[in-house]
Parts: C-alpha cells; structure tokens; sequence
C-alpha cells in the first residue's frame, strides 16, 4: 500500500476497511483507468449514467465520488446538485472529471459543492494525491463529528446518535425493502453490583461490557451505543430476524464468559445481561418508534422471565418464546 492511502486508512476506525469510491462516466475505457489507478488501495464501484450514480449513492454510499461533467441524459452537475440536497449523501466528497474544462464550468461546479476538478486525460499519480487529500479531510472530519456523538465512559456511541441513527436505517430499510434488527441489552442487577464493588468497578463493568459488543458486531454499518445507565443498543441494518437472534444470544453469552463476579451468596454468580431484539421485516409501514417499542418488550420479558436470556420477536408477528 503507498503511503499516502497507508495515512487515510489510519484515520479510519478499524471496522471500517478500505475507502469506498464511485467513479461515474459514460465511457468504459475511463472508467478502467481510475479502476486501475485505485484498485489495489481502495474499494471501487463504477456507474456509466448519472442514475445509475444516484442509486449506487444511495444503497451502498460511497467515501466520495469521481463524477464526469459531460454524460448523455443527467449531466454530472445534475448528479451533483442532487446527492448534495440530500441529507444522507450531502456529506460526500464530489470530484468533477472533464474534459472541457473552463473557468465558468469550474466555478459552477465548485458553487454545486464539488470539491475539485479534474482534467482529462487524467494523469493517474495525480488523481490519486487529490483523491488522498479529500478523503483525509473527510476522515477527519467524520472523526471530529464522531468525537461529539461517543459516550464518555464506555467510549461507544451515545443514545443522540443512536437516535440519528434509527431515524436513517429505519428510512433506508422503507426504501430498500431490507430488513432492521434492533438489540436492547440490559445489564442485571447492576444497583447491587455498584453498591457490593463500588462504582468505580461498576464503570469498569460497562466499559467491559461495551467492548464485547463491539466485539460480536464487525460490519461498518453495525451501531453499538449507550441506550442510558447500565442498557446498552445495538443497531443492525440489513440483518435478518436470524442472524440477529444468533448475534444477540452471542453476546449474551460472552458478557456472561466474562465472569465478572456479581457476588451471590455462594460467589458463584456472574453478571449477565438480558436482551431483547425486534426486527422490522419488509413490507412494513409503521415508524422507527415501533421497533424500539417492540425490543424494549422483549426486552421486559427478558427481565421478568428470570434475567440473563434473549426474547424477540418481528413487528406484526407473535413473540416467540426460546
């Protein structure tokens, strides 16, 4: 890897994997060019038509976008004008490519919200640099904003993003037609813990906690985040109603593996965590609150029914039972 992409990769989280681009033109031999140009460094995806840019953006965003002014139908700066009214790809990177290039054209581009031009032919080395120095501004960027949403004492995300978050996934999967699970994970008896060990071990019982949730879930778009106290939430977008069950028993069994000792009579118990998951199967045309009604259900049964167990359910469907 050459130093440059070595840099921006060391700014992203380690989930993250390797920088996501779409390069956009309607002729094949360019786009083979930037393929090659980034291919060893970097994830490409191409699209030959400014709808068919619009679509990639949206199911699958890019880290930025390398878009050709001049294509036949939507024009590069109709593609730009429209990923930048949009909230969910407003924050991507846009590089104009052209083969024309002028001062008005530029200044048009520029004021649509692209963050630099580029001539045809293009010069590869080149490319690669400008492409190197937006992502890491980006990164940047997205760090800084990552910074205000993370919960200071278990350094996984705060119910504020958490929220944000429901919000998109929940619109994303109604435009998709995918499915969302959602896990709510309660640690037990977590009053007594603080009062037999002290708060100080009770913080270092949830930060534990939050680093093996991290831990189960490895995709880039899996959230795991501080719902309040001692309940953590786990969002997962384009899960099925079973592979979220097999996660959600999963991390029940590994913070019980922890072996954290909650302090029974006979000092054999250990903290456990109870959970509920709720998963939006397609088509549904409820609101996100729904599926957060219907996990802190579960997740109530959970804790009723003796603690330390998974309940879930899908929204219109019976609850069912381990």
């Amino acid at each position: 890897m050459n130093a440059p992409a070595t840099h921006t990769a060391a700014l992203l989280d380690s989930t993250h994997g390797k920088p996501k681009l779409l390069v956009v033109d309607d002729q094949p031999i360019n786009i083979q060019l930037l393929v090659q140009a980034f291919a060893e460094d970097y994830q490409v995806f191409m699209a030959t038509s400014g709808e068919q840019a619009l679509a990639v953006c949206q199911s699958n965003p890019p880290d930025l976008v390398l878009l050709d002014v001049l294509m036949p139908g939507m024009d590069g700066f109709a593609v730009c004008r429209q990923l930048k009214a949009q909230e969910s790809t407003s924050h991507i990177p846009i590089i104009f490519v052209t083969a024309r290039p002028d001062a008005g054209q530029e200044t048009h581009g520029l004021g649509l919200g692209a963050v630099d031009f580029i001539s045809k032919p293009v010069n590869p080395a080149v490319v690669r640099a400008r492409v190197h120095t937006h992502l890491t501004l980006k990164f940047q960027s997205d760090l800084l904003k990552k910074l205000v949403l993370l919960d200071g004492l278990s350094g996984v995300f705060n119910r504020r993003y958490f929220d944000q978050q429901l919000a998109t996934e929940w619109a994303r999967a109604a435009r998709s037609g995918l499915s969302l699970s959602l896990v709510l994970l309660d640690v037990d008896h977590f009053g007594a813990y603080n009062e037999r060990h002290g708060h100080q071990a009770g913080d270092d019982c949830l930060r534990l906690i939050a680093v093996t949730l991290k831990a189960v879930l490895r995709r880039p778009a899996d959230v795991v985040a501080r719902f309040g106290g001692e309940e953590f939430a786990c969002l997962l977008p384009d899960t099925s109603h079973e592979d979220a069950l097999a996660l959600a028993q999963e991390m029940e069994r590994r913070v019980r593996q922890l072996k954290l000792p909650r302090g029974g009579a006979d000092g054999s118990d250990v903290v456990s965590v109870s959970v509920g998951l709720g998963t939006r199967v397609s088509p549904h045309s409820g609101q996100a609150g729904d599926l957060l009604a219907l996990a802190t259900q579960q997740l109530q049964q959970a804790k009723h029914s003796g603690r330390g167990q998974v309940r879930y359910a899908s929204l219109n469907t019976a609850p069912m039972p381990l």
